[in-house]
């Protein structure tokens, strides 16, 4: 039999760990075991079989650029959000996508740490909340997917790629741009990620009521009159 990896332990640096303890809670997590003591503290929690570490460390042993991002499934997508905003952390839907037909929804930790949650048990259609903002950003994500695809040109592979510099698999689908000139193909996800994180980044669309057609209409137009 060929050995392998037998068990898996994700591990949080947080500089609160009673905080951060207290909001997985939320999720279903309870704690285990915990220890360390002054600039050191750790804290073991379990989820049926699976578990997460907490550690809390000064000064801090992991600095990220950017907020981690931590994607759970839950039994119940609707008790869970009800747990987060009762406790006062804001949770934004972002609709029913393929991987979690029951739902999908966004929040935060307190240590800033992005945290996706889904629910793999689909809903009937007519469960389904209206769209929010959120939901409707999305929505124009997709739509801006849907319109380059239309033209072409986009490259074959999304340009943004993982939080390491990994080279991502999928393929380009919406063009992202900012206040600076700087532009950059991504896939959904990616792109998702970089509205998210990166300040000043919006849709960069190339139809006809982008920009210059907006200018365009407000230029004086020459009077047809004037020349007959």
């Amino acid at each position: 039999m060929r050995n392998g990896v037998q068990a898996q332990v994700p591990v949080l640096y947080v500089a609160d760990a009673d905080a951060a303890r207290g909001f997985y809670e939320l999720f279903g997590y309870t704690q285990q075991r915990t220890g360390g003591d002054g600039d050191s503290r750790w804290c073991h929690l379990q989820c049926g079989d699976l578990t997460l570490l907490l550690g809390a460390v000064t000064p801090r042993l992991v600095t990220v650029e950017l907020p981690l991002l931590i994607y759970l499934y839950v039994d119940d997508l609707a008790a869970t959000t009800d747990r987060l905003t009762a406790a006062g952390f804001a949770v934004e839907r972002v609709g029913h996508p393929a991987h979690a037909p029951g739902g999908e929804c966004r929040t935060t930790d307190p240590d800033g740490n992005t945290v996706l949650y889904g629910q793999r048990r689909a809903v009937p259609a007519q469960a389904h909340a209206e769209r929010t903002g959120t939901e409707a950003r999305f929505s124009l994500i997709r739509e801006a997917a849907e319109a380059a695809a239309r033209r072409g040109g986009a490259p074959a592979r999304c340009q943004i790629g993982g939080p390491r510099g990994e080279p991502c698999p999928e393929p380009a689908e919406v063009k992202l741009a900012d206040s600076w000139g700087d532009t950059v193909w991504g896939c959904l996800a990616h792109a998702d990620e970089a509205l998210l994180n990166a300040r000043g980044a919006f849709l960069a669309t190339e139809d006809a009521t982008g920009l210059a057609a907006f200018l365009g209409m407000r230029h004086p137009q020459p009077d047809a009159t004037a020349h007959s």
